[in-house]
């Protein structure tokens, strides 16, 4: 058996009575009902994958801002011109 970690959730009543007779029915414990459950929903959800392309080209953009000389006056970019991005 796996190592578990232990959790306390609320549920509702009705939840309760539904989770109390389905692991009777299955003769397996709630705990494993809850755990299952878990799983099935999880296995669901897409993970977000992260696009290193766009991270490298934002990398670019604000390494070419860092480097440009100081200009007399201040900056030759606006806010805004950020948000456009």
């Amino acid at each position: 058996m796996s190592a578990k970690i232990r959790k306390q959730i609320y549920i509702e009543p009705r939840q309760e009575n539904l989770l109390k007779a389905i692991a009777q029915q299955a003769n397996i414990s709630e705990a494993e009902i809850i755990r299952q459950a878990i799983d099935l929903h999880i296995g669901s959800i897409a993970v977000p994958q992260t696009n290193l392309a766009a991270w490298e080209t934002e990398k670019e953009f604000i390494n070419s801002i860092k480097n440009r000389p100081s200009l007399v006056g201040g900056p030759d970019w606006r806010r805004e011109d950020l948000y456009e991005r």
